[in-house]
């Protein structure tokens, strides 16, 4: 898929962004990875890691999508900025890993943009020596990547360093979890780059 760049619009009646992916837009696109995951499996059963908070809207509509024996597992990150000798430094913790060995594992989660967290919760969910192991996300930043690591399915790729809002992901404020698509809210002092 292209990769695009994506302009915030508002409504004129309302003052309301608009969704840069309508729920409509996100519904054929999970169908679609629906099909090409049930594809790469050829029947075999999927354990699906779904990260909580975020991940949970694009997990429960993706699964329904995969046409094979799904078993769902659930994992909250807890991540923390620290102060390390005068050097910033991130620590993630998950709780207690899934029984995966010798299986087929998705790890599902909304947004992939720096990869840090994705890329922990991989390499740990690989101590168990899954068959094999693969990630799903919504939205794919490529470009505030700062580790090696690229998605096996993607719904959308994005250049916005913004704020995604709706279909399960909130601003700070828990606004906006609910909407059917996906609007992109610039983050304080950043605007929208422009459409080239």
């Amino acid at each position: 898929m292209p990769r695009k760049q994506f302009r915030e619009k508002r409504s004129r009646a309302s003052g309301k962004r608009a969704p840069v992916f309508t729920a409509a837009r996100i519904a054929a696109r999970v169908e679609q990875l629906g099909r090409e995951i049930t594809l790469a499996l050829g029947g075999k059963r999927v354990d699906v890691v779904i990260t909580l908070d975020r991940g949970f809207v694009f997990a429960a509509d993706l699964i329904r999508r995969i046409d094979a024996p799904t078993v769902c597992h659930f994992v909250r990150e807890e991540v923390r900025d620290v102060d390390q000798g005068g050097h910033a430094r991130r620590e993630v913790a998950f709780g207690n890993a899934p029984d995966i060995e010798g299986r087929d594992v998705l790890l599902v989660d909304a947004v992939l943009d720096s990869g840090v967290t994705q890329e922990f919760l991989l390499r740990r969910l690989g101590e168990s020596q899954p068959r094999s192991l693969r990630l799903a996300v919504l939205l794919d930043k490529p470009e505030q990547r700062r580790v090696g690591l690229e998605p096996d399915y993607f719904g959308f790729r994005t250049a916005s360093n913004g704020l995604w809002v709706g279909y399960g992901l909130a601003a700070s404020n828990g606004m906006g979890r609910n909407h059917g698509g996906l609007s992109m809210k610039p983050l304080a002092g950043k605007r929208p780059r422009p459409k080239r």
